[in-house]
């Protein structure tokens, strides 16, 4: 079988589900600490002044408290950030060739309530995963395990509870994943390798990077030729 175990994200861009796609099994690692400089509750959209940085506002708690799991990370119930960036998003791709349908779907998503990032955050990617056409990935938190450890024995034990026979890992995980001690529980290994091919974008020059949101009002159904079914 094989796995992903990857950190929750806001509306990912497209590698991200280019991994989720490639799994049988995808955990969401929430288990480990929050990085307030990371990917966890920010992303970027393309606007005609240029890239915008979406950001949910987390309270100060789980800004600042050392060790808070992604898990337990509060929104902040005060700040008024769904009408924002649902406005920013409709603003920026209005004009796209395919908004019209997706706007239902991310109207639904910012309706969401959720007092935990986290809640959010998985539901959200579990839902664009679907609109993108990848039925048969299984979806988990890696919260619900109980994993112990650091780095390359944590991501093991949760590799071996789910039963795993090949690991699926971003690139960066070269610098710090143990990689005999996956060949040793029976596990094969393989690294993503991101190589994807641009595609007609509203707003100036192309931005590889930026939410799958962006994909999707502009290509539409075609979204997967843009990343795991390239021609």
């Amino acid at each position: 079988m094989k796995v992903v175990i990857l950190q929750p994200s806001y509306i990912p861009w497209r590698g991200y589900f280019h991994q989720i796609q490639k799994a049988d099994l995808f955990v969401f690692y929430d288990c480990v600490q929050y990085d307030a400089e990371g990917w966890r509750n920010r992303n970027q959209i393309k606007t005609s002044p240029g890239p915008l940085w979406l950001t949910i506002p987390v309270r100060a708690k789980g800004h600042t408290s050392l060790g808070t799991a992604i898990k337990d990370v509060p929104i902040d119930p005060v700040k008024p950030w769904r009408n924002k960036h649902l406005r920013s998003i409709e603003q920026s791709y209005a004009k796209a060739p395919h908004f019209a349908r997706y706007a239902p779907l991310l109207r639904q998503l910012y309706a969401r309530e959720d007092a935990l990032l986290a809640d959010f955050t998985c539901d959200s990617t579990i839902a664009l995963a679907r609109e993108l056409g990848i039925a048969h990935t299984q979806f988990l938190r890696s919260s619900t395990l109980g994993a112990q450890g650091a780095k390359t024995d944590r991501l093991l034990s949760i590799l071996q509870q789910v039963g795993a026979t090949h690991y699926l890992s971003g690139p960066s995980a070269r610098g710090y994943l143990a990689e005999d001690k996956l060949t040793a529980a029976g596990i094969t290994l393989e690294y993503m390798t991101y190589d994807y091919p641009d595609y007609p974008q509203l707003h100036g020059a192309f931005q590889p990077q930026v939410s799958v949101v962006d994909l999707l009002c502009n290509v539409g159904p075609d979204a997967a030729r843009y990343i795991w079914d390239q021609a």
